[in-house]
């Protein structure tokens, strides 16, 4: 295994990104080489980028993107606050061959990599502990957050028979009320990169309109780089708009994003002044329903805990931090 270090996303190069991701274990668009170059873009322009690349011969089986936070400190390209999903983008079941190349790789210069938002499954949490400490190293794992996940079935019935009693009377009273004092009120999605870009400017008005944390969260460097990555990955298929759309305008709004048949719930927005109709509960529903219909296999709350999101009736999954640092020497 050959094992090279560059220090920009460019020198892999979109298209041998982009062929390696297609072959990793999980196809989340956190790890395309837009969400990564875009991520960059908007939030490491000035910051040291190390992109260690695992070779076998007859091409790349291995990418781990690294961004410098401070000397000799290493976080993976895709932060925390954005990214819901990260890992080593590696050819699936090569993954640990990669890491035991990567870790031979490491000198005393390459510090201290922190690894966030890395799924339960992967070989980098079940793994890395047990391969590090041949290499001097130890990788220390945490649970970091839970994502809830919900499985879908087969029909919108089967789903609403299987939710608790109380909480499938909740849904069904939601749904009925905003029927009634909104009649008119329609889910709409943009599913086209024109559709997504002509209403992109409707999603960032009601997500800062939602409460006070989200408009700081989005601030000119988070919208330019929603603007950015939405539109390029609604061309590929792989994100969508939601709106619950009515006469005095959107009430409540959703970003989801595609992968594997699953639908992930990335963001959101509502008029607050419009909560006792509970909006976002109400598109929220819609967009179960819809995932349904498609035949689509799993609904993905995605990282956080929020109440709203146990009403549907998901199970929680956790996501971990991986911290790989120098083993300390003996009476230290």
């Amino acid at each position: 295994m050959k094992v090279e270090v560059a220090d920009r996303l460019d020198a892999v190069g979109e298209a041998a990104w982009q062929a390696l991701h297609a072959r990793t274990r999980s196809r989340a668009p956190f790890l395309t080489w837009t969400w990564q170059h875009e991520w960059v873009r908007a939030f490491a322009a000035d910051r040291r980028v190390a992109v260690w690349r695992v070779d076998d011969g007859d091409g790349l089986v291995a990418l781990l993107p690294l961004v410098e936070l401070a000397p000799g400190h290493w976080q993976l390209v895709g932060g925390r606050d954005v990214s819901d999903y990260l890992d080593l983008v590696a050819v699936a079941g090569r993954e640990e061959e990669a890491w035991a190349a990567l870790l031979g790789a490491r000198d005393a210069a390459a510090g201290v990599w922190e690894l966030h938002a890395v799924p339960a499954a992967s070989p980098t949490v079940t793994a890395l502990p047990t391969l590090a400490p041949a290499f001097g190293l130890v990788a220390a794992v945490a649970v970091e957050e839970r994502c809830p996940v919900l499985s879908l079935p087969r029909s919108w019935a089967e789903y609403l028979a299987r939710l608790p009693g109380k909480a499938r009377h909740e849904l069904r009273r939601k749904l009925r009320r905003m029927e009634r004092e909104a009649p008119e009120a329609r889910p709409v999605a943009a599913t086209t990169r024109a559709e997504v870009e002509r209403r992109l400017d409707d999603f960032v008005a009601l997500h800062r309109r939602s409460r006070a944390g989200k408009a700081r969260f989005m601030d000119a460097r988070m919208e330019a780089f929603f603007r950015r990555v939405a539109a390029a990955l609604a061309a590929v298929e792989a994100a969508r708009l939601w709106f619950l759309d009515a006469a005095e305008g959107p009430l409540a709004t959703f970003m989801t994003l595609e992968w594997d048949g699953t639908v992930g719930l990335y963001n959101s927005g509502f008029r607050p002044d419009r909560a006792a109709l509970s909006p976002g509960l109400v598109l929220l529903a819609h967009l179960v329903r819809d995932a349904i219909e498609r035949g689509k296999a799993r609904f993905d709350f995605l990282r956080g805990e929020e109440r709203y999101k146990y009403e549907f009736g998901p199970v929680p999954e956790p996501v971990y931090g991986v911290r790989i640092a120098p083993a300390p020497r003996p009476g230290a």
